[in-house]
């Protein structure tokens, strides 16, 4: 090593240079990481005070979220299962499973009205090909009829038919 004029050290060429550029990573890597530490605890302590104390709404009892689609005085009655044959040439048959919403001051005997709904959705399905009830649309529109016929069979009298079960095989 050589001295300059102003006294300073002069690596010579055959000398190693101490290379700071380890030191100033390591450096930069702890500030960059303190600074980061710290925006997501003042983020966090930002957040605990806005957040309100109370659940969010889908998260409250099904009870608690208002009346049903339904008054306080309806009941449901099971239709007996149908078992059919649906139309077309390759014999297949359907097993239905449903029940009616009705309300109890209007209707006195559920049961027979019921006996009497099973007997036209098993007069229906026979019109029907395994087409026309397969995927969710035929689905849907099977639904659809069935409400329609279970309405007119009632009178009105019947608020839906619900469909527990479709089975084709």
């Amino acid at each position: 090593m050589t001295m300059t004029d102003e006294g300073e050290p002069q690596p010579t060429e055959g000398s190693a240079q101490i290379a700071p550029t380890l030191v100033v990573w390591i450096v930069i890597v702890a500030a960059l990481t303190l600074c980061a530490g710290m925006a997501g605890a003042g983020l966090g302590i930002g957040l605990r005070r806005t957040v309100s104390k109370e659940p969010p709404s889908f998260l409250k009892p099904l009870g608690e979220l208002g009346s049903s689609k339904y008054g306080d005085d309806t009941a449901i009655q099971e239709v007996p299962a149908i078992i059919t044959n649906l139309s077309g040439p390759d014999g297949r048959w359907v097993r239905v499973h449903a029940s009616i919403v009705f309300d109890r001051k209007m209707l006195k005997k559920p049961e027979a009205l019921a006996a009497e709904i099973g007997d036209d959705i098993m007069g229906f399905m026979r019109t029907l090909t395994p087409a026309q009830i397969s995927g969710a649309s035929g689905l849907q529109h099977l639904r659809e009829d069935l409400n329609e016929r279970a309405a007119i069979r009632s009178g009105g009298l019947v608020r839906e038919l619900v469909l527990q079960s479709v089975v084709v095989q």
